[in-house]
Parts: structure tokens; C-alpha cells; sequence
């Protein structure tokens, strides 16, 4: 056995040194990554035919497994650690009483969940862009790109400074107490600077993202963490701040963020070809971009405001209190695990925009394989675990008897949603990096909107179900956009996206080099 062992890695030491003789000389003026290196090296393992077929594919799955996960963890870990950072400020202010903690539940979750959707949203353009440029070595188009996004991000920002400034009377208009809404208005005029904020993290984000640089991020988010729990403690116990000292802290953590990661740009070796400063490049292509940000953000926001829509629901049914506990704990349980779902949803647009962006057609193909694999492995793990500690596990959340047992009934249900969140939002990661954006919007309007909410809420009040109504219609919805997703990922013919990339990159890359010879003309 250890002769066969050693003959095989004898084999894999052989074939590596094959294909790296076949590399190019490395350019003088940009020093490839080892995970450049490993892109090319992964296409011509999948082309060579030396090997049989199953060795082959055994010896590229342990390359590009080491490749997903080296982007899969600290990705995860970075939106874990800014959901805790957002979530902390609410516990905080809970221990000042429950009008402030309504107060800060509906800021958080209310109004500025519309601003984080849309620039989450809008930034994913860069997403496309950057991770292809990058993958066809046009690295000084990631830096105009990066700066063409944050003057549309600020620019979509402004218009959100008056729904903050009036969210007093939008959320009377809702429905909501003047105690509480008033209470929500001051916490929300704490967090406009958090707007801005936004609008430079994710396009610095995902340029950062489209070079496989995560774990920087990752560390950054990890000190602010701490320097944001210990400001919020002094703001709220020491110096009597209140509810928008809170929300203040809050966004003075993510300008705290931008800019670690923007001096991390400026200092980092490994940003020197990427970033080469600012341009008046910039502004040239911005309704283009428009068009692609747009799609993104419609995108994104249908899908968080899908969930937000089945909890109002739920609002309305009989037995509110145990309705809205049950579904509650439910989507709590969710959506800490969503944040698995985000670092595959991440890597999985690296990958396949890199891969386009290099012209490796094999490589996209095999890395969407990968990657989906994997993440509906976990996730069928992580349904098991939930299926047989069922009855134990809503009690981590509730001391009520009737709001566990309600959970315990809805825990099959939410064992199907995470399965499904093994699979969808990793296609939507491969439908951003391909630049798929504006179909999967279409898709999620249709699935969530047209399907999803009007069969949730059918079953729940026609049919009684309650509920299991609601999470049942989102099962119909998520799922079908699950089957088309698959669907037309399964029928694409990745050379033809190779060729689609290639030519999205050149049309930016004109526009942008016709301003800056009109630039030039003028000077």
C-alpha cells in the first residue's frame, strides 16, 4: 500500500513539474500569485489526456478544494463577524429597556436593511468586472472599476439620507407606535454616516475579493469587533449617549473598516499593479455601469426583502405571538447559517470571474461543480444535525413550551431551506461572476413575488396552516428559483462565456481608454 501511495505521489510531483514547464516566464513587472499559478495549472491538468480520466479529476478536485476553502473561510468569517458587529449594537441597547431595543430591531432590520441590500447589491458589479479583469491580467482596470462603483454607490446614497431623515413619519405610516417609531427615527439618524460607509466598503470588498484577498479583511473585522463593543459599551454605560451614541459607534466602525482596508491597498505589495491611484477614468462608462450595478442591486434586494415580507405576513395570522416566535427563531437559525452560504456564494463568484477572465472555459465548469458540491455537502450535514437535535435546540431559544413546540414543527421545513441554501446562493455567486445579474433578477420576481408569497400566503390562511403555510409558499418560491438556477447553469456553454467576458472586458476597457485620450486631447 505505501508503494502505491508513493508511486502516486511520485506521479502528482511529475505532472505538476510537466505543467510547469509549459508556464510562460513570469513577468517582471507583476509577480503572479500562487493562486494565478494554480488557475493555469488546473486547465491544462482538466485538458491533459496523459492521465486517465479518474486520476485526473481526482488530482484537479484536490487542487481546486484547496483553492475554494483558502476562500470560503475567511469570507465567511468576514460576514460573520459584521453581522455580530451590527447585531451587538442591538443587544446593547436592549439592556436599556425593550422601547429601545424595538427601536434598534426596527432600525437595524427595517430601515437599514434597505440601504445595506442596495449597496451590497450595486457593489457586486464590481464583482464581475474585477474578478474578470483580473483573471485576463488587466489588473489596472480593477482600481478605475473599484472607483467607478463608490461614485455610484455615493451617489445612490444620497437619496437614502432623506428616507432616514423622514423615517419617523414612514414608519407611523406602516403602522408603527409614535413611541417606538420616534424612538427607531433617533437610532437611524445615527447611522446616515454608516450609508457612506457602505458605499466604499463593497466595492473595496470585492476588489479586494477578485484577487483572492480575504483574509486581510477578515483580521480587520476582528479588531474593529473589539475596539465596536468596547466604544459601545462606554457610549451607552459611561457616557449616557443612549440609542444614537449606539447607532453612532455603529457606523463610526465601518468607516473604521473602509478605511483599514483602503490603507491595506495603499501599503500591500500585492495591490501595487491593481491600485495605481486615482483617475478621472473614473467617470467615463457610469451608465453602463449603472445598467449592471442596477441589475445587482434588484438582484440582492428581492431576496432580503423576501424574508421580511413572510415575517409581515406572519403578523397578520391568528396566533401571532407563537406564529411570529416560531418563524422568528427559525429565521434567526437561518440566517447565522446564511453566513456559511455568503463564503460560498463568495468564492464561487472568484472563481468562475477569474476563470472567465483567463479564458479557462474547463476551469469555470469544474470550479461551479466543485464548489456547489460542496456547500450542499455541509449544508445536508448541518439539516441532519438540526432534524435530530430538533427538540432541544429551540429551547436555546425560548423557556416557552408552546413557541418550542412551534419551532420543533417548523425545524423540517427549515432543514429543506438550508439544503437549498447550499445551492442557491452559490448559482447567484456563479451568476454574478459570469454577469448573469439581470436574468436572476427577472427569475427572483417571478419565484419569490409571483410565486413564493402568494402560495405562503394561501396555504396559511385558506388553507390554515399558519405558519407552515408561510415557510411552505417560500419553499415554493426559493425552490423553483433553485431549479431554474441549476437549470441554466447546466446548460451553459462556459466557452461561449469565455468569449462574452472577454468581450464585456474590452468594451470597458475602450470606454475607458477613449476618456482618457479625450483627457489627454484637452491637456
Amino acid at each position: 500500500m505505501e508503494n502505491v501511495n508513493q508511486a502516486n505521489q511520485e506521479e502528482i510531483v511529475n505532472h505538476r513539474a510537466n505543467i510547469n514547464n509549459k508556464e510562460p516566464p513570469k513577468s517582471d513587472h507583476h509577480e503572479e500569485s500562487d493562486s494565478m499559478a494554480q488557475r493555469s495549472k488546473l486547465e491544462e491538468m482538466l485538458s491533459d489526456k496523459s492521465l486517465p480520466r479518474l486520476r485526473r479529476l481526482r488530482l484537479a478536485a484536490g487542487m481546486e478544494l484547496k483553492t475554494l476553502f483558502r476562500l470560503a473561510a475567511p469570507a465567511c468569517v468576514v460576514y460573520l463577524l459584521n453581522n455580530v458587529t451590527s447585531t451587538s449594537t442591538q443587544v446593547f441597547c436592549g439592556h436599556l429597556g425593550n422601547r429601545e431595543l424595538a427601536a434598534a430591531a426596527l432600525g437595524n432590520n427595517g430601515i437599514q436593511i434597505l440601504a445595506f441590500g442596495l449597496m451590497l447589491g450595486m457593489g457586486s458589479a464590481v464583482e464581475t468586472l474585477c474578478g474578470q479583469a483580473y483573471g485576463a491580467k488587466k489588473y489596472e482596470m480593477l482600481g478605475v472599476y473599484m472607483q467607478r462603483s463608490t461614485i455610484l454607490l455615493v451617489a445612490a446614497g444620497l437619496p437614502l439620507v432623506l428616507v432616514y431623515i423622514f423615517s419617523k413619519p414612514i414608519l407611523l405610516l406602516l403602522g408603527q407606535k409614535k413611541e417606538v417609531a420616534s424612538a427607531a427615527a433617533l437610532f437611524v439618524y445615527g447611522l446616515i454616516p454608516q450609508i457612506f460607509a457602505y458605499a466604499a466598503n463593497f466595492p473595496i470588498q470585492k476588489f479586494l475579493q477578485a484577487q483572492s484577498i480575504i483574509f486581510p479583511s477578515a483580521i480587520i473585522s476582528a479588531v474593529v469587533l473589539a475596539f465596536h463593543l468596547l466604544l459601545t459599551w462606554l457610549a451607552l454605560f459611561k457616557w449616557n449617549w443612549g440609542l444614537l451614541g449606539g447607532s453612532f459607534v455603529l457606523s463610526f466602525s465601518w468607516i473604521m473598516i473602509v478605511v483599514a482596508q483602503f490603507v491595506y491597498i495603499l501599503v500591500s505589495a500585492k495591490c501595487k499593479q491593481t491600485w495605481i491611484g486615482f483617475s478621472t477614468q473614473a467617470f467615463s462608462g457610469l451608465w453602463d455601469f449603472f445598467k449592471l450595478s442596477s441589475s445587482s442591486a434588484v438582484m440582492l434586494c428581492l431576496e432580503l426583502w423576501y424574508l421580511q415580507v413572510m415575517i409581515l405576513i406572519a403578523g397578520l395570522l391568528p396566533d401571532t405571538e407563537i406564529a411570529l416566535g416560531s418563524l422568528a427563531v427559525c429565521v434567526t437559525i437561518l440566517g447565522w447559517l446564511f453566513m456559511i452560504s455568503a463564503g460560498f456564494n463568495a468564492a464561487a463568484s472568484v472563481r468562475v470571474s477569474n476563470e472567465l477572465g483567463a479564458g479557462h472555459s474547463k476551469s469555470t465548469a469544474f470550479a461551479v461543480l466543485v464548489v456547489t458540491s460542496s456547500s450542499t455537502l455541509i449544508a445536508l450535514v448541518i439539516a441532519i444535525f438540526l432534524m435530530a437535535y430538533r427538540h432541544v435546540l429551540s429551547y436555546a431559544f425560548t423557556s416557552g413550551k408552546a413557541i418550542a413546540d412551534a419551532t420543533s414543527e417548523l425545524t423540517p421545513l427549515l432543514a429543506i431551506s438550508i439544503v437549498l441554501n447550499g445551492i442557491q446562493p452559490v448559482l447567484c455567486g456563479v451568476a454574478v461572476g459570469c454577469g448573469w445579474q439581470r436574468f436572476v433578477a427577472y427569475v427572483n420576481i417571478g419565484c419569490y413575488y409571483a410565486v413564493g408569497i402568494p402560495l405562503g400566503a394561501l396555504l396559511a390562511f385558506r388553507f390554515e396552516l399558519g405558519a407552515k403555510g408561510i415557510w411552505t409558499g417560500m419553499l415554493g418560491g426559493t425552490g423553483l428559483q433553485t431549479l431554474i438556477l441549476v437549470w441554466i447553469t447546466v446548460r451553459s456553454n462556459w466557452v461561449e462565456e469565455v468569449e462574452k467576458a472577454r468581450k464585456r472586458l474590452e468594451k470597458w476597457r475602450d470606454e475607458t481608454d477613449d476618456h482618457h485620450q479625450a483627457v489627454n486631447d484637452i491637456h
